[in-house]
């Protein structure tokens, strides 16, 4: 399974470096030197020599790319890894979005609350995006207090929202 973990940013310096907006909760797993990056929408891959971090900033050495003008070519460029889809992150509690993507949502009571299309990540907490089966989308805060079993294998979540989050 290909999945989205950066956006390739302007170049930074004379040398071919890129800087990188990370999509991942592990940017130093896979941007770490070695790491084979897909081209999004195609088949190309890029390969890191080297990444390190720079005043906040993500720089990717990229093998082949050696100077201003190589880099410059990959500006905007979104690259993706093959993940088993089966693998969770290292923390505990924690989910791809891939993996929640598509889970049906459920009540305490049972009651199917419709899928999850979307997880909307903000500086505070990460939502839940719900579509319910007549198309009503509503947003559940991605907290234990709310969202107490996340069951991957069946694609399944028991969500506890407080009184009137789901009310229209």
């Amino acid at each position: 399974m290909r999945v989205v973990v950066g956006r390739i940013g302007r170049p930074h310096g004379i040398r071919g470096q890129v800087t990188v907006e990370p999509r991942t909760d592990e940017p130093d797993q896979r941007f770490a030197a070695g790491s084979r990056l897909l081209i999004a929408n195609t088949d190309d891959v890029l390969v890191v020599s080297a990444m390190h971090w720079h005043s906040g900033r993500l720089l990717l050495t990229i093998e082949g790319v050696d100077d201003r003008n190589g880099a410059e070519a990959l500006r905007d460029t979104i690259v993706e890894v093959d993940r088993d889809p089966l693998e969770l992150p290292e923390e505990p509690g924690e989910y791809f979005d891939s993996q929640l993507v598509g889970c049906q949502v459920f009540d305490a009571a049972g009651l199917d609350l419709g899928e999850v299309t979307d997880v909307v990540h903000l500086p505070s907490q990460d939502l839940l995006s719900v579509t319910s089966a007549s198309g009503r989308e509503f947003m559940i805060p991605f907290i234990e207090q709310f969202v107490p079993e996340v069951d991957i294998a069946a694609k399944r979540i028991q969500v506890t929202p407080p009184p009137g989050l789901l009310d229209e």
